[in-house]
């Protein structure tokens, strides 16, 4: 995928390893750019470095859980597109923390098919192109 004549780019947050860099490696074997972070403050810190197209965020993870980390990218990334994804009940609490602050992130559960997850960045990149009145190959 590609914006502008660039790739697309992905930050994938989990604090399980296994599951980052696997996120990671579909995305770069799909035509994304991706990087993983396995933390919150991980993530926060490369995205005061680097910018990125999408995120995609486990929700629960501690000390700083996927929702704070989104909303502090949000906040140096506005046009960042982010999604969550999670497997716990208590995400739904979680939400509503963003949702005060002016954020109704989407969410997946997961496990999230891989195919899933490509079809909406793919859409959500889409969108973006069409929004911007770009046009790539």
């Amino acid at each position: 995928m590609s914006i502008s004549g660039r790739k697309t780019t992905v930050l994938v947050i989990d604090d399980d390893v296994v599951v980052a860099d696997t996120l990671v490696m579909v995305l770069t074997f799909s035509g994304f750019e991706a990087i993983a972070a396995y933390s919150g403050e991980t993530a926060v810190e490369l995205a005061r470095q680097s910018e990125f197209d999408n995120v995609v965020s486990d929700v629960m993870m501690q000390p700083m859980n996927g929702i704070q980390a989104a909303l502090a990218i949000s906040q140096l990334q506005p046009t960042c597109r982010i999604l969550l994804i999670s497997g716990h009940e208590h995400t739904a609490k979680l939400l509503q923390e963003s949702i005060r602050s002016g954020h109704d992130f989407p969410i997946m559960a997961k496990p999230v098919h891989p195919t899933t997850l490509l079809e909406y960045l793919r859409a959500s990149t889409q969108d973006s192109i069409i929004g911007l009145g770009t046009v790539t190959n």
